[in-house]
């Protein structure tokens, strides 16, 4: 049992002299740990209640810009990872966005003219004539789209075989293809996101990484916003409102804080990046829900 300092490190088996190892950071007095000291190893790293956790969200929920401006200047142990956040708060969503029973799609709604309604069985279409739909009992026909008549022949084979389950089972398919690949779409996107802050900040001297530094931020407290929202109970509307005021004026005030410049720069800077980022989105979305053609 190892009670008593040696004079080399267990674990690297480099000379030491004090509590810790110079080298690889282990405690150099060693022994079997209590039940009470397990635990507490356990909570403080796997969920960070002594300082860092507490620390890294008063600054990343409250004081915008700031948890990215303390990693930038070096300050970075006393705060949990960016990426661990993000990947955190994106996970907490998901997981919440799919306990409650939202909707992905919609098969309920009357189908419009041009649509087409997804029902029961489908007569395989040729590229360029109409779509014909049971739903029912009774045929729908809608239009192809211009995108849809460009696909190649076996494309429209698999979309049709897609659309000629039950409306049931493609909206399982899409529901779990959603929450299968969704999370690594937008993930995805955080490069995409800090490109944009780098086209919207030439000349500024920072660096690719400190753009995707504060792209992990900034999405991370996105995911945490909208946790929130889903969590707090629907009758409290005054916290849905506050929750969505502070969502959309959090991002200018951190591209402030790090980036600097003046009030209306930014306003259209924010503008910008969110018109092209919700696109991006939109496409990663859409991209993902197409995948579910191809399983």
């Amino acid at each position: 049992m190892l009670h008593a300092a040696p004079g080399t490190c267990p674990n690297c088996f480099a000379d030491i002299a004090g509590n810790f190892c110079h080298q690889c950071s282990q405690e150099t007095t060693l022994h079997p740990p209590s039940t009470r000291e397990f635990l507490h190893e356990f909570i403080g790293h796997y969920v960070a209640l002594e300082g860092k956790l507490w620390k890294s969200l008063w600054l990343l929920l409250l004081k915008p810009g700031r948890l990215t401006l303390e990693y930038i200047q070096g300050r970075r142990v006393r705060y949990v990872q960016p990426l661990r956040l993000y990947l955190t708060f994106s996970l907490i969503f998901f997981a919440l966005f799919k306990l409650s029973g939202v909707q992905i799609l919609n098969f309920d709604e009357e189908v419009a003219p041009g649509q087409v309604a997804i029902g029961q069985a489908a007569t395989p279409a040729k590229p360029g004539a109409p779509l014909r739909i049971k739903s029912d009992g009774e045929d729908i026909t809608g239009r192809v789209g211009t995108a849809v008549d460009t696909l190649h022949h076996g494309w429209g084979e698999r979309v049709n075989k897609f659309l000629s389950q039950p409306k049931e089972d493609v909206y399982r398919q899409m529901n779990k293809t959603f929450f299968s690949y969704g999370p690594y779409a937008l993930f995805a996107l955080m490069p995409f996101f800090a490109l944009l802050l780098k086209l919207l900040y030439l000349g500024t001297g920072r660096r690719f990484g400190a753009h995707l530094l504060f792209a992990l931020h900034a999405n991370a407290f996105a995911f945490a916003m909208l946790s929130l929202q889903i969590a707090v109970p629907p009758g409290w509307g005054w916290t849905h409102f506050i929750l969505l005021v502070w969502m959309v004026i959090y991002l200018p005030l951190a591209m402030r804080k790090v980036y600097g410049g003046g009030k209306l720069v930014t306003l259209l800077r924010w503008l910008v990046l969110m018109l092209l980022h919700m696109l991006c989105i939109v496409l990663a979305i859409l991209m993902t829900l197409g995948s579910a053609f191809l399983a």
